[in-house]
């Protein structure tokens, strides 16, 4: 494992002076096997180690997207942790096998102990989240779980498969939830993912050997369109020049197209006064016919519709108005603390 402090700021205070000024530490590990990436905002970085008295009430955990990478996350947690005032930790946990690790650490690793079949697939990502939570957060830490596209998913499965989780309030934003085959963009890249996906390893790893300043320019390229990348996302997007992490991205959106069918329905039922979904007006993962549906099957569901014209990949250019949004969205559980 290695862990390093990124950005400045004194561990011992918890109460930010500026985003800039917020400690954000990194950590890549192990769990279920797998390489994992996790990035904590805020002065516990070990949660099972703190001392009762100084453990924090309640922990933000987000839960990615696909590409599973954390650093898409960066500004996004810190403009949270500081909308908190640097009360609690914000945590985002990387899905298996999507980081590229440092020198040093392989994808997986190489141990004897048998660890969870497949969990680089749907299925492993949801039990690789649960086994994060068991092996570094104390079991009655309060939760407030953040999901963000498949993401939403997994906090659902995460939330019926171990109903011990103590989840005050679980935030899913551009939640791809159901029939992600049949979504517009789903319609379009259904046939690449399960089937063609192997043709574009060749073009990654001939692409991994050119120098980082073009690749930084090419992603740069890509993301054109966008009036203020954020500087974290273009770092980050430098991971998918690994064949290993496109390899791995691709297999799990596979099976996102095949098993993200029927919305779980009873799930959303059992845990509605918990849970707060944000569907794009504009978004081809999930259109809003699907927020139409799903509202009128929950009427008293706390279910909105972006008014603000923010992407499904909110990472790029809107983590602070996301942000601001959801830590307004939470002050009614944080005073009850």
């Amino acid at each position: 494992m290695t862990a390093d402090m990124l950005g400045a700021g004194a561990a011992e205070s918890t109460r930010p002076g500026s985003e800039e000024q917020i400690p954000l530490y990194e950590e890549f590990i192990y769990c279920c096997g797998a390489a994992t990436q996790v990035l904590k905002c805020g002065p516990w970085k070990d949660l099972l180690e703190t001392e009762s008295k100084t453990l924090p009430g309640l922990l933000f955990l987000i839960i990615p997207g696909n590409p599973g990478l954390a650093g898409y996350y960066r500004t996004f947690i810190r403009a949270l942790y500081h909308g908190l005032n640097g009360q609690y930790p914000v945590w985002v946990v990387s899905h298996a096998g999507h980081c590229k690790p440092p020198s040093g650490m392989g994808m997986t690793e190489d141990t004897d102990i048998k660890e969870l079949e497949d969990v680089f697939g749907l299925h492993g990502q949801i039990e690789h989240k649960l086994d994060f939570l068991r092996k570094n957060v104390p079991k009655d830490m309060k939760l407030v779980l953040i999901g963000h596209s498949i993401g939403c998913y997994i906090t659902l499965e995460m939330m019926k498969r171990a109903s011990e989780l103590q989840v005050l309030r679980s935030v899913l934003l551009f939640p791809t939830i159901e029939r992600m085959a049949q979504s517009p963009q789903g319609k379009l890249l259904t046939p690449v993912l399960c089937k063609l996906r192997y043709i574009l390893y060749m073009p990654v790893y001939l692409l991994s050997f050119l120098p980082e300043r073009v690749k930084t320019s090419m992603v740069r390229f890509v993301l054109r369109g966008l009036k203020c990348p954020d500087e974290a996302s273009i770092v980050t997007s430098l991971n998918l020049f690994s064949v290993d992490c496109v390899a791995n991205v691709l297999y799990m959106a596979s099976q996102e197209m095949m098993k993200v069918v029927e919305r779980d329905s009873t799930t959303i039922k059992q845990n509605l006064k918990k849970l707060i979904f944000y569907y794009g007006v504009a978004d081809n993962w999930c259109p809003q016919q699907y927020f139409e549906e799903i509202k009128m099957d929950f009427p008293d569901g706390d279910i909105r519709l972006c008014e603000k014209g923010i992407r499904h990949a909110f990472v790029l250019d809107a983590s602070r108005e996301m942000a601001a949004m959801i830590t307004d969205w939470v002050q009614d559980i944080l005073t009850r603390l």
